[in-house]
């Protein structure tokens, strides 16, 4: 099929359809593709600019001790198997003076599902303990934490309702939640993949619900296993319904970007490695998911991040000629996707994102969780800014995004 009266509907602005978004992403030809690249990073600069941003920001995963069983995980441990971890709140403090110490911004914090983690009975005030644990001695850092999944287990362990845990998360300290869990939202999928977690129903209404309260989120997808293309944009199609209520509904939050998540499969659980036949992420799907995210989702999320862990800096450092225009955090430490076999490491210094950026002859610029601008003295400016320099153009004919735009960064402030 000719793509090019596609690509030339993207380019003037319109939300492509979703069966136009499944020819795109079923593309194999070099040419095809590269004209598929070339759009998505022309919208990537009309929308969001030159600049690539990126977070200081330190990752905690404070037990991998879970009570659930997914098929693509070798993160997760039983309570009393070898290798087995749960962080007591001393440690976790010690991780965040060490971030502050080197200019964080963030922590993001998720963990697995520990039945045990409860404080006098209470799942809830387990969760809260971790948020004061952070936010009591460093009320500045940005706590981005607890998954959708995470937020529907404390629910169901103290009987409460998601609004009620979101409620309290929020007043406890939290101030953005991470959109993952989601791997494909298409729940045929799901029930291979993580047959325990929550279905696409559930994941889409706690972030919606939590957009509703003011919280705001990201979104992800774990690709390149068992899904196809048409799945692939279900997804996307999700993300670009819910974003679109959360901004046309008046909600006091939004999602604030859209990551690809590549399936490493080198140490996941022997069904899956063997149904999927690989070890590690192939790089050219990935761009092509990434370039075909941002011509479906970019009126709506305009920021978009490759997993340098999970596809290595080089990997990353090429996606932002693919339609990403922010090349994510320092992390300081990673242990999901390491524990599964990625290559891509597990710490960036700041020095490493920053000439990653220049090897693209691209300005870099540092952000806060809500892609705020840092001071040169690692303090949030605290306002909406877009993440690139280079003006977005408001008059073509037709074209709505940058209203849209406005409105998104608007929400995500």
């Amino acid at each position: 099929m000719d793509i090019e009266p596609i690509l030339a509907e993207a380019l003037a602005g319109a939300d492509i359809s979703a069966a136009d978004g499944v020819t795109l992403l079923q593309q194999r030809d070099p040419a095809a593709r590269a004209a598929i690249r070339q759009t998505a990073d022309a919208l990537r600069l009309r929308q969001v600019g030159a600049t690539v941003t990126y977070v200081v920001n330190r990752n905690i995963n404070f037990t991998n001790i879970c009570e659930q069983h997914c098929n693509f995980c070798a993160f997760r441990r039983d309570a009393e198997a070898e290798g087995s971890y749960w962080l007591d709140f001393s440690p976790i403090l010690e991780k965040a003076a060490e971030a502050v110490a080197v200019g964080a911004t963030e922590i993001c914090m998720q963990g697995g599902l520990n039945p045990a983690a409860k404080i006098d009975g209470s799942s809830l005030r387990y969760y809260l303990k971790l948020a004061e644990t952070i936010k009591g001695s460093y009320p500045a850092l940005h706590l981005h934490a607890f998954s959708p999944q995470e937020v529907q287990f404390i629910a169901r362990q103290d009987g409460l309702s998601y609004r009620d845990v979101l409620l309290a998360l929020r007043d406890g300290g939290v101030d953005s939640l991470p959109g993952t869990a989601a791997e494909v939202l298409d729940d045929t999928v799901r029930r291979v993949l993580c047959p325990e977690k929550i279905n696409s129903a559930t994941w889409l209404e706690i972030i919606g619900q939590a957009h509703d309260i003011g919280l705001p989120t990201t979104s992800t997808m774990l690709s390149g296993h068992i899904e196809t293309p048409v799945q692939q944009l279900t997804h996307l199609e999700k993300l670009r319904q819910l974003q679109r209520q959360s901004i046309e509904g008046g909600q006091k939050a939004a999602i604030t970007e859209f990551i690809v998540l590549p399936f490493v499969g080198q140490e996941a659980p022997q069904p899956l490695r063997r149904r999927v036949g690989r070890d590690q992420p192939v790089l050219a799907d990935a761009l092509l998911l990434m370039a075909v995210a941002r011509i479906y989702l970019g009126n709506w999320i305009v920021n978009h991040q490759p997993s340098w862990v999970k596809l290595g800096l080089a990997g990353a450092t090429e996606a932002l000629t693919w339609g990403c225009n922010d090349i994510g955090g320092t992390l300081m430490e990673e242990h999901i996707t390491t524990m599964a076999g990625a290559q891509g490491g597990t710490c960036m210094t700041v020095d490493e994102l920053r000439g990653a950026i220049a090897s693209l002859n691209r300005p870099a610029r540092q952000r806060d969780t809500l892609y705020g601008l840092v001071s040169s003295s690692g303090t949030a400016s605290g306002g909406a800014a877009s993440s690139g320099e280079t003006a977005v153009p408001s008059g073509s004919t037709g074209n709505t995004a940058p209203a849209r735009q406005s409105r998104s960064q608007s929400l995500i402030a």
